[in-house]
């Protein structure tokens, strides 16, 4: 995977938009005003997603790819190592919880418009 890959795996998600609030380096991927996804442009290696705690330490001592989220709240963050060793898939996946992480403590009716904007 790459910067432009994990963008458009983002952009796919209902209610998925894009911002750059942190400045010009950062890309955040957001659904419901939540953010779900982190992406350097300066760092193009990682990107930062949200991951249950337990799965976060789980995946922490399986993959030395996947570290406590860098600048992120380490308990509920994890930043991921793009070089390769992760499958396409493995990185999918994590980007898909971080984004269900968030989804599912929105408001109903928020949920409920992403799937009427298709």
């Amino acid at each position: 995977m790459n910067v432009e890959s994990i963008r458009d795996c983002c952009l796919q998600k209902p209610g998925a938009v894009e911002a750059m609030p942190f400045g010009d380096d950062t890309v955040v991927f957001k659904a419901g005003n939540k953010i779900f996804l982190l992406l350097s442009l300066e760092n193009k290696d990682r990107f930062n997603v949200k991951c249950n705690p337990d799965l976060a330490i789980e995946l922490r001592e399986s993959y030395s790819e996947v570290q406590p989220g860098f600048h992120m709240n380490k308990t509920h963050w994890n930043t991921v190592f793009i070089d390769g060793n992760l499958t396409n898939k493995q990185l999918t996946e994590m980007i898909d919880h971080s984004y269900d992480l968030i989804v599912k403590n929105l408001p109903k009716n928020i949920r409920e418009s992403f799937s009427k904007k298709g």
